[in-house]
């Protein structure tokens, strides 16, 4: 058999994936591709312009760049139904609430971008979690194995 035909315990294809699912790949999606974005921009702008420190702007759009992978590799894990692919997915929410929370201390044009960051990564965390993603991604919680002995 083809491993299209024979489906692992990882990613548990018997239902359809649920919309909540498909949602937090999109946001953890989109959180990976703004990264990039803004770190192909820092890089542009550290070779091409004019930086106050060209060493940091490169090392800092190379950092964006890299860190990109965690949200898209998680989407795609997420896309697939793979269990593990939610810590991932998760962590990447936690780091952008922080972040989320220095741009609206900021005074100026970084507020909405604050706002929008901090939502993303609240509607993603309570997709994440949700009982529907669980069980569409195999994870079982505490206790469950107790309850399946029963």
């Amino acid at each position: 058999m083809s491993p299209e035909q024979n489906p692992t315990p990882d990613a548990p294809t018997a239902e359809p994936r649920p919309g909540r699912l498909t949602a937090a790949a999109a946001l953890a999606a989109l959180e990976g591709l703004a990264l990039v974005a803004g770190g192909v921009y820092m890089l542009v702008l550290g070779l091409t312009g004019d930086p106050d420190d060209r060493q940091q702007a490169v090392t800092g759009g190379v950092t964006l760049i890299v860190l990109a992978l965690l949200p898209l590799l998680a989407a795609r894990g997420l896309l697939l139904r793979r269990g593990w692919s939610r810590g991932p997915a998760v962590i990447t929410q936690i780091m952008a609430l922080p972040v989320a929370y220095n741009l609206l201390q900021a005074d100026s044009v970084a507020i909405p971008g604050g706002i929008a960051l901090a939502v993303v990564a609240i509607v993603a965390l309570v997709l994440l979690v949700n009982p529907a993603t669980t069980r569409a991604l195999g994870i079982r919680g505490p206790g469950s194995d107790a309850q399946d002995q029963r």
